[in-house]
C-alpha cells in the first residue's frame, strides 16, 4: 500500500473514531432541536390567535422561527446556561453530520454524503445563531434572509438563482409532506421495526410515529410557503418579498381560514419537536 493510501486510511479511521465519540453529544442536539420546534409551534399559535400577519415585531411577540425560539430561551432564568449547552449540542450534531457525509463520500454513496453534509451545514448555522444569543446578542432570521437574497440578486443571473432556491425549498417542503404522509418516517428510527418503546404495535410507538408524521407535514407546509416567497421575490426582483419560516407563518395567517391553518401548523411544529425528542434516544442520526 502506498504512503498516500495509508495516510488516507488512517484519516478515515480517525474520522470514524471521532464520529463515534461525538454521537452521545450529537444526540443532545436533537433534544435542542426538539425544544426549538416546540417553541416555534407555540410562537406560531400565538401569532394565529393574535391575528398578527405583519412584521416580526408585531403584537404577537417573538418571530416564529429559530431566532424567536432562541430569544424565548434567552429570557428564561437559566437562559444563558441553556444557550451555551445548545451551542455545544448543535455544534456537535453539525460536526457529526459533516463527518457522516464525509464517510459516506469515502464509501462512494453520493446521495447520503450530500444529505449528511447539508444537514451538517444547517445545524452548524443554527449553532452559530445560538452562539449569538448566548453571547448576549440577538439575530433576525428575516433580515438575514433579505440580506442574502439581495446579495444573490445583485450577482450575475441572481434573479434566476433566487428563483431556483425558491423552487428547491418548495421541493424540500413537498418532500417533508410526502414523508409525513408515507411510512418513510420509520426510517428515522433504529431497528427493523422502526419504532420507539412500546414496539411497532404499542400505543407509545404509534403515538410517536403519528407525531412524526404530523410534524413532517406541518414543517413541509411552512417550507413550501418559504419557497413560494422566494419565487415571488425573484419574479418581482424584490428581496423584501423573500422570507424564512416566520414570514411563511405570517403569510399563512392572512390566507382563507388562516388562523385555523396556522394553529394546525403550530401544533404540527410542536409535534415535530416531540419527534426530535424520540429521535434523540432511538433515532438514526
Amino acid at each position: 500500500m502506498s504512503s498516500t493510501a495509508s495516510a488516507g486510511a488512517a484519516a478515515g479511521r480517525r474520522a470514524e473514531e471521532l464520529h463515534q465519540r461525538l454521537e452521545p453529544v450529537a444526540r443532545a442536539g436533537f433534544v435542542v432541536s426538539g425544544l426549538l420546534h416546540v417553541l416555534i409551534g407555540v410562537l406560531a399559535v400565538r401569532i394565529a390567535l393574535s391575528g398578527s400577519g405583519g412584521s416580526a415585531s408585531g403584537s404577537s411577540g417573538g418571530s416564529a422561527d429559530s431566532s424567536g425560539a432562541l430569544g424565548e430561551v434567552a429570557g428564561t432564568p437559566f437562559g444563558a446556561f441553556a444557550l451555551w449547552a445548545a451551542v455545544v449540542a448543535l455544534a456537535a450534531l453539525g460536526v457529526w453530520q459533516l463527518l457522516d457525509g464525509a464517510l459516506e463520500a469515502r464509501a462512494r454513496e453520493p446521495k447520503d454524503a450530500a444529505k449528511g453534509l447539508g444537514k451538517g451545514v444547517v445545524f452548524l448555522a443554527l449553532a452559530g445563531t445560538a452562539l449569538t444569543f448566548a453571547r448576549g446578542g440577538s439575530s433576525s432570521s428575516e433580515s438575514s434572509t433579505d440580506d442574502v437574497t439581495a446579495t444573490l440578486m445583485g450577482s450575475p443571473g441572481g434573479v434566476l438563482l433566487v428563483g431556483a432556491v425558491g423552487l428547491a425549498v418548495f421541493g424540500g417542503g413537498g418532500f417533508f409532506v410526502w414523508k409525513g404522509c408515507s411510512d418513510k418516517v420509520r426510517e428515522d428510527l433504529r431497528g427493523s421495526a422502526g419504532a420507539p418503546p412500546g414496539g411497532r404495535a404499542g400505543p407509545a410507538g404509534r403515538a410517536a410515529l403519528w407525531a412524526g408524521r404530523a410534524g413532517y407535514v406541518a414543517k413541509g407546509i411552512a417550507l413550501a410557503v418559504v419557497g413560494v416567497l422566494f419565487v415571488v421575490a425573484a419574479a418581482r426582483s424584490d428581496p423584501s418579498e423573500a422570507g424564512g419560516i416566520d414570514a411563511a407563518m405570517r403569510t399563512l395567517v392572512g390566507a382563507p381560514f388562516g388562523v385555523v391553518l396556522l394553529v394546525a401548523v403550530g401544533v404540527g411544529f410542536a409535534l415535530y419537536g416531540i419527534w426530535c425528542f424520540v429521535r434523540a434516544r432511538w433515532g438514526e442520526l
